[in-house]
């Protein structure tokens, strides 16, 4: 179903799309070589770092892990003010090395955005376009799977959000879900944010659980994390107005948990918030994840300001980037997983947080709209090759996963030419 005089827009692929797999290796890895149970106890065994053991602050932390696993919010905002953010970073990297070694994750994936048309105008969103506007787009079934085939065979999730739409209800994104997972019943099926399902239960009158009962049963597999922005309603009315409160975010994914759904979580921080707020979020992230124990990875990742309406943000600094990373891994115990977000913070910042507490970089992507038009630079065009490098550049092994994190390969690379043989030119002397 596409609005009057909406159309989308051209699909372009990129160099991606041509079947150019690199020629890599991979070797079965059991989940429970990557499992971070029992983390606390292989934390208290490791080395403790100088920049650790010579700074009060995290000392003080890596003990009360060690102990309970749980730091406190006068903890959380005294290492987000910390002036030494190597010990930051350095015990958050201990903490991700107890959970899952040196192994870090990724998968092969593809961003497909099923609208852009959105009743709401959130002042940081650049992705939003009103319904006459020439670039509005709505995909009907037929160019929704359209994008996906050039994928197809090499990727095994899509991902999935948009805008909330004035017209479509549950029934259009079953259609969409329903049709794909018919013609590529491996690809698992990650949309949605909790904003879309609140969207989509007021347009259908339908409660959360019946509306993510049906998505289910159409073959949504999972919840992104999108939406969460600052878990603080003060934060909220002057950045989203009229999205989901606080306390429905969570209720949502509340919801899916129950029913069997996983889901991811995120934060946008550099806006307006305060350091107590970005606490206070992952706090609420936390007990949340207490009561229903199905967020599977916390995705932080800071504003970009390119066209939007929001001209008083803060704008987060490259070290406030990996602060926020390295307090997120220290503060969320009871989620397993902190990725560094590259569609957002880049491919450099990316490799950087894999050593400061970030245990996965996402995905291949092959496509991606909300983060480039909020003016992200990060190359689509990305292979498996080149992200297994880029992990192991930074001294970790890479590994592809699945969506749900059951299923693993360690990636080994074919070796590069480490040196190469240049022609010399030879002068005969007389």
């Amino acid at each position: 179903m596409m609005l009057s005089g909406v159309t989308p827009l051209c699909w372009q692929t990129n160099s991606y799309d041509v079947d150019t797999r690199p020629a890599i290796v991979t070797m079965p890895l059991d989940a429970v070589a990557v499992s971070n149970s029992d983390w606390r106890d292989r934390l208290s065994g490791m080395d403790i770092p100088l920049a650790v053991s010579s700074d009060n602050v995290t000392l003080d932390c890596l003990e009360t892990l060690i102990s309970t696993g749980r730091l406190t919010f006068d903890q959380g905002v005294k290492l987000m003010v910390n002036p030494s953010l190597n010990s930051v970073t350095s015990l958050a990297d201990m903490v991700k090395k107890a959970r899952f070694q040196d192994y870090v994750f990724f998968n092969e994936n593809l961003h497909v955005n099923s609208t852009n048309v959105c009743v709401l105008a959130c002042r940081f969103c650049a992705f939003r376009k009103g319904p006459r506007h020439p670039d509005a787009y709505s995909l009907d079934v037929d160019q929704y799977i359209e994008r996906v085939r050039p994928y197809s065979s090499r990727i095994d999730e899509v991902h999935t959000v948009g805008g909330l739409h004035p017209i479509w209800t549950v029934s259009e994104y079953c259609k969409l879900f329903s049709n794909l997972k018919h013609e590529f019943p491996h690809i698992h099926i990650k949309a949605l944010t909790a904003v879309e399902i609140k969207h989509l239960s007021s347009r259908s009158s339908l409660s959360f659980s019946e509306t993510l009962s049906r998505l289910s049963e159409a073959g949504l597999n999972s919840l992104p994390g999108g939406g969460a922005e600052i878990l603080v309603d003060s934060v909220r009315d002057r950045i989203c107005m009229g999205k989901e409160s606080s306390d429905e975010y969570l209720e949502i994914h509340g919801v899916a948990h129950s029913l069997g759904i996983p889901t991811n979580c995120t934060m946008l921080f550099g806006t307006v918030e305060s350091v107590e707020d970005r606490i206070n979020h992952l706090l609420r992230l936390r007990e949340q994840q207490d009561e229903s124990s199905g967020f599977q990875c916390f995705v932080p990742y800071p504003f970009l300001p390119d066209k939007t309406r929001l001209p008083e943000a803060q704008l987060a600094t490259g070290q406030e980037i990996i602060r926020m990373i390295s307090v997120s891994r220290l503060m969320l115990d009871n989620i397993p997983h902190i990725k560094a977000y590259r569609m957002n913070i880049g491919d450099k910042l990316a490799s950087y947080a894999i050593n400061c507490g970030a245990d996965d970089v996402d995905g291949t992507v092959g496509h991606e709209e909300i983060m480039h038009e909020a003016g992200s630079k990060t190359s689509l065009n990305t292979s498996s090759e080149q992200l297994a490098r880029m992990v192991t550049s930074s001294g970790a092994i890479p590994v592809k996963r699945n969506s749900s994190y059951s299923q693993f390969e360690i990636i080994n690379l074919p070796e590069e030419n480490a040196s190469h043989v240049l022609p010399v030119i030879t002068v005969e002397v007389p």
